[in-house]
């Protein structure tokens, strides 16, 4: 079955990937661009298994795909802020700055992935990533303890 990509996807070159991820990120050369690309994908090539990965990895750009798919995914899981510091200590970047990087790259692959496909990765992935791919963080709400009866009220 051949996975449906979103909208953006159909027909995207990996040099129109590029120069989108260059305006939507301000950076100054597509070379900077680039590397946020690799860097990003790689990253997320090690969060990501089983079929979420393949779909994935279909719906890129080859050269895209090929930097994540090129990653073996690692058993450790990372939360969405554990992810970015991860990443930045890899780059050598900042945390604040790799957050942007993080986040202009996975909103391009949340629009090119398509609203089923992206919602199986962020199944896939432990708390925080939602708000990496640019989507709401939605958590189940904590069911408020019932009131304990005042220690007096229990001995009657």
């Amino acid at each position: 079955m051949k996975p449906q990509a979103g909208a953006d996807a159909e027909g995207m070159t990996y040099d129109q990937l590029v120069e989108r991820v260059r305006y939507d990120g301000a950076y100054p050369t597509r070379e900077r661009a680039e590397a946020v690309i690799h860097a990003v994908l790689a990253a997320l090539g090690r969060r990501l298994s089983g079929d979420e990965r393949v779909e994935l990895a279909a719906v890129l750009p080859t050269e895209a795909a090929r930097t994540f798919t090129a990653q073996i995914p690692e058993t450790e899981q990372l939360t969405g802020w554990e992810f970015v510091k991860d990443l930045a200590s890899r780059t050598g970047g900042t945390a604040a700055t790799t957050r942007w990087d993080t986040g202009t790259v996975l909103a391009l692959v949340a629009r090119l992935a398509g609203e089923d496909l992206l919602a199986r990765v962020i199944d896939q992935l432990p708390a925080g990533y939602a708000l990496l791919f640019g989507r709401a963080e939605l958590t189940q709400p904590t069911m408020p303890r019932p009131a304990r009866a005042p220690q007096a009220a229990r001995a009657a």
